[in-house]
């Protein structure tokens, strides 16, 4: 039982209806009571799903919930305007390079598990790289015998995995042993430590890095008469990296983003310097 949440389930079970335009069936009913006069309201029980059209009004919904407590609530639900459609965002930019990590209790099923995905890949050339990636980051167990298959595309990858499933030693294909987690420290560089173009990549690669620039670019624009966003573009316009007013602001922006990429990724310091 859900206890304080009850009731909770019902609500989100008509939001639902209300988006997808269908009322479910309702549960644990083949056919309605025969001691129940149905004919004499406007109540039904849905045997199965049955669609909700538009009718020119909004959809409305109730939810009850009675507790054995005595405490009883009933909960009105009614459809929403549209939201206005906004204009869809082109796709992020691949990335320079994937890395795809693998794992398995031996080395044995380390060479197994390349063995795999490689016939997987294969059989299922649809698959996209970077979802493949995406799934073996958050979807898969982290077993003590590691590798990381490091390619900019699906043909390097391939490549790494023949070289694994072999025993082969591949530069771009690191493997190990996990051994005790070692502790995170950021270090954040200070004056001189900049380069002509840094950041460049990750603002066109990373919406997170991008997003917390542009926090950066209009936290900084009262302050300053250049961009933020112009100066790591390297725009012709934009002052250059050697004017101290302008590099201090930038490096730290720099380091801002780079820390909530980080964290986005899960990455997260025991302490920082800098």
């Amino acid at each position: 039982h859900t206890q304080a949440a009850a009731g909770v389930a019902g609500v989100i079970k008509m939001i639902m209806a209300m988006r997808h335009a269908e009322l479910p069936a309702t549960l644990h009913v083949d056919a309605p009571s025969p001691h129940v006069d149905w004919s004499a309201g406007a109540v039904s029980l849905l045997t199965a799903a049955t669609p909700w059209p538009e009718t020119g009004r909004p959809r409305r919904a109730g939810v009850s919930s009675f507790g054995i407590s005595g405490t009883n609530a009933h909960v009105i639900l009614e459809q929403g305007d549209a939201a206005p459609t906004a204009p869809a965002e082109p796709p992020p930019a691949p990335p320079a390079a994937l890395a795809w990590p693998l794992s398995g209790a031996s080395a044995a099923a380390l060479r197994g598990q390349a063995e795999r995905l490689r016939a997987h890949l294969d059989a299922h050339p649809e698959d996209g790289p970077v979802d493949i990636a995406h799934a073996l980051v958050g979807g898969r167990s982290r077993f003590e015998h590691r590798a990381v298959v490091v390619a900019e595309d699906a043909a390097g990858l391939r490549a790494g995995l023949d070289a694994l499933s072999a025993d082969r030693p591949d530069a771009a294909v690191p493997v190990g042993v996990a051994g005790e987690p070692g502790r995170i420290a950021f270090v954040f560089g200070g004056q001189g430590s900049q380069w002509p173009g840094m950041g460049a990549r990750l603002l066109t690669e990373s919406p997170v890095f991008a997003a917390r620039i542009r926090d950066c670019d209009a936290a900084l624009a009262p302050h300053t008469d250049w961009s933020l966003l112009a100066v790591l573009r390297g725009e012709p316009d934009a002052p250059p990296l050697d004017r101290v007013d302008v590099v201090q602001p930038v490096l730290f922006a720099v380091m801002v983003a780079l820390t909530e990429l980080w964290r986005s990724l899960g990455v997260r310091p025991v302490s920082v310097v800098g």
